[in-house]
């Protein structure tokens, strides 16, 4: 894959109507030579598509080109072969799915529909090879021979992902696959600057450890065309000493910084984009609560462990008794009342925000990601209501809400 060198098309997508949009999303999909995959996923309001996610892509077997559909629910998937033209496409749109990815061999389309059911609809340039082996390989935003990837220990000196990193190399791709339309969508919209060399992207990734998404999100955006600076904190100072060094050898030393410090008391007061991949327990409530006090202008953090809040839970409302009893759903409630009253607490504070699945659970059991956009809409009453009521049902007190003293 490479990044063609023509302007952005979201700027010319202004002048067409979404229903013509649209109608290029499907042509995509009924044609064998120019669709390399497409995603739907996500689920509307008020509705419920037949599957949670539907994969489609195009195949060749016994010298014809079809197109395979994988549909899931659950843990089940189902695996079906059509002939290109019959997958219905607008019918699949309208179902009920939030979100739908479409990749062609020339650009490359995202689709959100709003919560009155409104399509917003990005066009970006970029080249796209098909890959329509049976045995499927996922085409690749990180080249595994790029020469950071074998600095910071994912790729062997050979240029191949290390059997050990495998997991860790599909979280940062899977990573960098939703912050691109994200990050595009925000600067088309006028709520992200554009990037250039006089005035860069600013970055914070918090809790970096090892730095693999520093690096990782710091060259892919370079490769798009995003000049952006960058700083990676961690709290360990041989963690700032290894990945300083690394920043050196790849002559990045300009547009990375590293910091031993700790989230709560960095003195950073700016980003465009605050980042976190599976800082620990509390640690990602100090990485949000940095970014709201800072009017971090985008989001995506990857929450881990969530022990604070689930040690509170003592006084169980009936009947949820019933739940908690079992140690493994009690921790997986624990879990899910964390990041929802996270996700709720940023839309207090003026963001849009989304708690998404962003790889699969065979690669990390954290696999789930906060996605927030700073609107400054002023906080609804009702979802002012509705967060004091689940915190007294729960007798909970989220270690975010601690930090910005927030009620």
């Amino acid at each position: 894959m490479r990044t063609v060198n023509e302007p952005d098309r979201s700027s010319m997508t202004a002048r067409e109507t979404p229903d013509s949009q649209l109608t290029s999303a499907v042509e995509i999909i009924d044609d064998p030579n120019r669709l390399v995959r497409a995603i739907f996923s996500g689920r509307r309001r008020n509705m419920q598509p037949e599957f949670e996610k539907i994969e489609i892509r195009p195949i060749k077997l016994r010298d014809q080109v079809l197109l395979q559909t994988t549909s899931v629910v659950g843990t089940k998937s189902k695996t079906a072969n059509l002939e290109f033209g019959d997958f219905a496409t607008r019918e699949i749109l309208s179902s009920g799915f939030a979100n739908c990815l479409i990749e062609a061999t020339d650009l490359t389309i995202t689709i959100r529909f709003t919560k009155k059911g409104e399509p917003q609809i990005h066009t970006s340039v970029r080249e796209l090879t098909q890959n329509t082996s049976h045995d499927r390989q996922k085409s690749r935003l990180l080249d595994p021979n790029n020469e950071f990837l074998k600095k910071v220990g994912i790729s062997d000196s050979v240029g191949r992902i290390k059997p050990s990193m495998n997991d860790k190399y599909l979280q940062i791709e899977e990573f960098l696959r939703i912050l691109m339309p994200t990050l595009k969508n925000e600067i088309s919209a006028g709520r992200i600057h554009q990037p250039s060399l006089e005035a860069p992207l600013h970055i914070v990734d918090h809790g970096c450890g090892n730095a693999y998404l520093t690096f990782a999100v710091h060259n892919y955006l370079r490769e798009q065309n995003l000049p952006n600076k960058i700083v990676g904190i961690d709290q360990r100072e041989e963690s700032r000493r290894r990945n300083s060094a690394i920043a050196i050898e790849l002559e990045n030393i300009d547009s990375i910084d590293f910091r031993a410090e700790k989230i709560a008391d960095s003195e950073l007061d700016n980003a465009d984009l605050a980042i976190a991949l599976h800082a620990c327990d509390t640690a990602t409530d100090d990485a949000l609560a940095w970014s709201i006090r800072n009017h971090a202008k985008m989001l995506l953090v990857s929450p881990c462990c969530h022990h604070y809040l689930q040690s509170q839970l003592d006084d169980i409302p009936t009947p949820w008794t019933l739940v908690t009893k079992h140690g493994i759903l009690s921790e997986r409630l624990g879990d899910i009342l964390t990041d929802a009253l996270r996700a709720q607490i940023l839309r207090l504070h003026g963001y849009k925000s989304e708690v998404i699945e962003f790889i699969g659970d065979e690669h990390t059991p954290r696999n789930l990601l906060i996605r927030a956009t700073l609107t400054r809409a002023e906080p609804d009453p009702l979802e002012l209501s509705k967060y004091r009521e689940i915190v007294k049902l729960w007798c909970v007190r989220p270690r975010l809400a601690e930090i910005l003293e927030f009620s």
